[in-house]
């Protein structure tokens, strides 16, 4: 991997870790805080929080009728998403300690936190819980194929693509016929260094 890429990749990493730090000084000033992994707002807060909560039944009235007859397709998702969390899940707990590749931790991925905000409504906390499971659940498997795709076929692709995972730069170059096993080995032991 190039010397330039390598400062590119550091940059990046410096700038999502300063991206988190921006967003963790935002929940500052929402009194609340974390005990034994359940969020506590202050009563004053939650109390607050309460009165500007809106009926479901208000909040379904301001809803365009096309939204809502399409609910049943968007909630049908949730047989493949957990079909394939229970697959991937199952195939990282067979197959990474036989590659030697740290797992994945589903929590690290999956957050499902806002159905505790007594301003939300149970329709609108039923749709942050499965879009929280949702997301997070996409996000946990494009590690889990991240971590194989470094392990298993580390070469880049030959043309740019919208978004890539975090291991794709270090992947070797399409092309790079003459450095592929360096290239290779040193991807694999990269990712087997994951935590």
């Amino acid at each position: 991997m190039s010397e330039r890429l390598n400062e590119l990749l550091a940059r990046l990493h410096e700038v999502k870790g300063e991206i988190q730090d921006e967003i963790e000084k935002g929940r500052e000033g929402f009194h609340y805080r974390i005990e034994h992994g359940r969020v506590r707002f202050d009563s004053e807060v939650r109390r607050r929080h309460r009165g500007l909560r809106e009926g479901w039944l208000s909040f379904l009235s301001r809803t365009r009728f096309l939204v809502v007859i399409t609910a049943p397709v968007i909630y049908s998702l949730i047989i493949p998403f957990v079909i394939l969390d229970l697959f991937v899940t199952l195939y990282q707990a067979i197959c990474f300690p036989v590659y030697g590749i740290p797992k994945v931790r589903r929590r690290d991925y999956i957050a499902i936190d806002r159905q505790h905000l007594a301003y939300l409504n149970g329709l609108q906390k039923l749709n942050c819980v499965y879009c929280g499971y949702g997301n997070g659940l996409i996000a946990f498997v494009r590690e889990v194929a991240g971590r194989t795709e470094s392990y298993w076929c580390p070469i880049k692709h030959s043309r740019r693509l919208a978004s890539t995972h975090e291991h794709y730069g270090s992947f070797a170059d399409y092309g790079a016929a003459e450095t592929l096993r360096e290239d290779w080995e040193e991807a694999r032991e990269q990712v087997q260094k994951e935590k």
